[in-house]
């Protein structure tokens, strides 16, 4: 065999062995591959409402008006089991609205599409549980006597944990003095967020300021882990405030409306 190759030209071994060479390429393209392709997805003011219903419903306490907005922000990813293929993360790679993420940081592994729903479904609930634990706390309220019910529909995972903290607290204390947390602005943001009030990290933080931006957001909110990557492609004329936990996040934002210093990433 080696031979016979031998006495081949140049080009004829090359057309031979380009044959097999394009033949894989082109299964290698149309196979699937363990990736996800995410774009900036919904963002919703938790201090209004969703689809007719309030946000945020507190009952047991004095409510405020409140002006301005707080936006929890999503990601809008290719399902679970949808096959992602290699033109599908070449045409990703060249659009900045676009990110290719591996699977399994965005779904558990090895579970069906409904099992994942679920899955999401129930990280929701536990978030807007803790979000509750977590401003209730921060304001010395007594959960036995008020009650706080949270409305979002068609949004799973637990990345608005903080955002739900933040609107409880405007609306029940505002900034503690007379006005609004938000002083006005449109203020976006993610972060999970535990009973105790510490915020964690949540992914997808470079689309996420896309969608505020894109949603009139001039104020994004990042769990202070992820700032280098928030910064990467930090849409023009938004400032970015790292967080890592709702005493500070509250700070932070008194401190935007009186026009002090705030932290930087």
């Amino acid at each position: 065999m080696f031979s016979r190759l031998s006495r081949l030209s140049r080009t004829r071994v090359l057309a031979v062995c380009a044959v097999p060479v394009a033949s894989l390429l082109a299964v290698a393209a149309l196979a699937p591959l363990p990736f996800t392709v995410a774009q900036p997805g919904q963002t919703t003011n938790v201090l209004g409402s969703d689809r007719g219903k309030p946000v945020i419903t507190i009952t047991g306490a004095p409510v405020r008006p409140t002006q301005g907005q707080l936006r929890m922000t999503t990601i809008v990813a290719t399902g679970p089991s949808v096959d992602v293929d290699l033109g599908d993360i070449a045409g990703a790679w060249v659009r900045k609205d676009r990110a290719v993420l591996p699977r399994d940081s965005v779904y558990p592994s090895g579970r069906s599409d409904e099992e994942i729903e679920k899955h999401n479904t129930a990280e929701m609930l536990k978030s807007q549980n803790s979000a509750v634990d977590a401003a209730l706390g921060y304001l010395k309220e007594d959960p036995a006597k008020v009650k706080v019910t949270l409305n979002l529909a068609d949004v799973g995972g637990p990345s608005a944990g903080l955002l739900f903290s933040l609107g409880i607290v405007d609306k029940l204390a505002g900034d503690g003095a007379g006005g609004d947390l938000t002083g006005g602005r449109n203020i976006a943001g993610t972060g999970t967020i535990d009973a105790d009030g510490k915020v964690g990290a949540v992914g997808g933080v470079a689309l996420k300021t896309q969608a505020a931006a894109r949603d009139g957001a001039t104020v994004f909110l990042v769990p202070k882990a992820e700032c280098a990557i928030a910064e990467e492609q930090l849409p023009e004329g938004m400032t970015l405030i790292p967080v890592t936990g709702l005493t500070d996040a509250v700070s932070s934002l008194k401190a935007l409306q009186k026009g002090g210093s705030i932290p930087k990433c």
